[in-house]
């Protein structure tokens, strides 16, 4: 069976990332508030207007002050907007100043109306017509209470207007389900095209190397071996040995490449594919490798770089910093991903520029892709850090690479 809510903790594999999901709620609790806002200043202006009874300017001051209280506590507490208990209790006090009024036709009808927005923006589409059901109902026990003129409902107009109040809740939510269901189904899309534009690069990242360098390099190997096979001068031998030992380490590092490119996150969070590429490395090398730290489901793009940066900070480690031990923290800190490679090896060597190698510029790239920074520099009891900040919602830092001084 559907669960009534729409998933908001922890997804399967594949599924929405929180950021974006977060970044949607922010927008339907933007419009709650600009709803409650303007249907609280509504009614206050009406009873100004024209005034129904004594008691009006007390239930238009409690209209805003209920209007003013709602907005702040949701503020102050996010999660109240997807609590049924806070659902229930703003649609009570809203429907209890119609009943207070006395009159089907309240000016505090729409400031009520708007307590349906939360609900249908967070519940599933039959769920949240539920709950627009049962807010018609009770409306419509109000108007009964108030003791509705049903003569008066004789004439077009007025039985129009009675109609029009019955059947707004169910438009509204209606019309917000059908398009909170739309953002979902358009963010799916853009998660699947995203992936597929990750996976088109690596094959072609992937062919090239292999049906390009890689073959490029045997050629230049044979050649050599067959120099190195013909009689030739003895000081000749050493110069083409180192030659051929750097050509096989070339081929090497191709496929070692071509492994990374052909190997995606599987449905697996950042730090888990993290862990199992550093059980891999410490195996072939020997080097304790620790991994430390949490994400939620992250969107593909940020996560396949982040965890592409991490992989190329620690082969380096193993490959050129002679180290005992890598660490690699990974968390979520003020909506940006912080990703760090620390080593206790030799350290960079003295005077390095940002970018020098292949490997720096590679992550420096992927940094700016992701609208993120990556910082290279001394770890704090010797060694090299590397780390990379990279915002998960957009512009939160600037779409560059820099090294500490």
């Amino acid at each position: 069976m559907r669960a009534p809510f729409r998933t908001i903790g922890a997804r399967p594999a594949g599924a929405e990332s929180w950021p974006r999901r977060a970044d949607r709620s922010r927008r339907w609790l933007r419009l709650f508030i600009a709803c409650r806002i303007g249907t609280a200043l509504v009614a206050a202006g009406l009873l100004a207007l024209r005034p129904f009874s004594d008691q009006d300017p007390v239930l238009g001051a409690m209209a805003v002050i209920w209007a003013a209280w709602s907005i702040a506590a949701i503020r102050l507490s996010p999660r109240l907007a997807s609590s049924v208990p806070a659902w229930y209790l703003d649609v009570a006090v809203t429907l209890g100043l119609v009943l207070a009024a006395g009159e089907w036709r309240s000016p505090f009808y729409l400031l009520a109306v708007s307590s349906l927005i939360l609900p249908a923006t967070a519940l599933r589409r039959r769920a949240a017509i539920a709950a627009a059901l049962g807010f018609t109902g009770a409306y419509l026990a109000i108007a009964l209470v108030t003791g509705i003129d049903w003569g008066t409902l004789g004439s077009t107009a007025r039985l129009e207007s009675f109609a029009t109040h019955l059947i707004i809740p169910l438009l509204v939510v209606v019309a917000l389900a059908y398009g909170s269901d739309l953002v979902d189904d358009l963010e799916e899309e853009r998660r699947h095209a995203e992936a597929l534009a990750l996976e088109a690069e690596r094959r072609r990242i992937g062919w090239e190397l292999h049906d390009s360098a890689k073959q490029r390099i045997h050629a230049a190997h044979l050649v050599l071996s067959s120099l190195a096979a013909e009689d030739g001068a003895p000081e000749r031998e050493p110069r083409l040995r180192i030659a051929l030992d750097e050509l096989e380490q070339a081929v090497r590092d191709i496929d070692a490449s071509l492994t990374e490119l052909r190997t995606s996150l599987g449905g697996r969070r950042l730090e888990e594919a993290i862990a199992r590429r550093a059980a891999e490395l410490q195996a072939a090398g020997g080097i304790e490798i620790v991994v430390q730290g949490s994400t939620p489901p992250l969107p593909t793009f940020v996560a396949v770089h982040a965890y592409r940066v991490a992989c190329e900070a620690m082969v380096n480690a193993v490959r050129h910093a002679r180290p005992t031990r890598v660490d690699v923290r990974v968390g979520i800190h003020g909506g940006r991903l912080d990703l760090a490679v620390s080593d206790d090896g030799v350290g960079l060597p003295p005077g390095l520029p940002a970018g020098s190698s292949t490997g720096l510029r590679s992550m420096e790239a992927r940094a700016r892709t992701l609208g993120g920074a990556l910082l290279v520099g001394p770890a704090a009891g010797g060694g090299t850090r590397i780390e990379l900040s990279a915002p998960l919602l957009g512009g939160e830092v600037r779409p560059e690479a820099r090294t500490p001084s």
